[in-house]
């Protein structure tokens, strides 16, 4: 990982929050060559997972860094629906916002594999659960 990613992340989870400024911070990083690669998801869900109060913005920002990533060509093979399963289902629990961003992937794909779309019908149809 990038002294830049490790450097803000150490910052952001020393105080356990991420606040409005950071998310500034966090998008000139993580957009800065227009592309969100694998590690720069993996950076910000590890953020997400570990941080205890997370302002809107990084809600709002977080959620489209997912589907950009995940729909970087148009669409979710079944490499990346075992991927978003880890993402969704670490917990067991599948949220009322875990399932808008489901649809809205669903809804911007081009191509969804088999996989990927019985993911997204188990997850849509899953009890709802609070999560942070």
């Amino acid at each position: 990982m990038r002294n830049e990613f490790r450097t803000l992340g150490m910052k952001i989870l020393t105080n356990g929050k991420i606040e409005g400024h950071e998310v500034e911070s966090l998008r000139e990083l993580i957009c800065a060559d227009g592309k969100i690669d694998r590690e720069e998801a993996e950076f910000l869900l590890d953020l997400y997972r570990r941080t205890d109060q997370i302002a809107p913005a990084f809600e709002k920002f977080f959620c489209k860094v997912i589907k950009q990533h995940l729909l970087a060509d148009g669409t979710i093979d079944s490499e990346r629906a075992a991927w978003l399963r880890r993402l969704i289902l670490v917990d067991g629990k599948v949220s009322e916002r875990e399932k808008k961003l489901l649809r809205e992937i669903k809804g911007e794909a081009k191509e969804i594999s088999l996989e990927a779309h019985d993911l997204i019908e188990d997850c849509l149809n899953w009890p709802a659960s609070p999560k942070k």
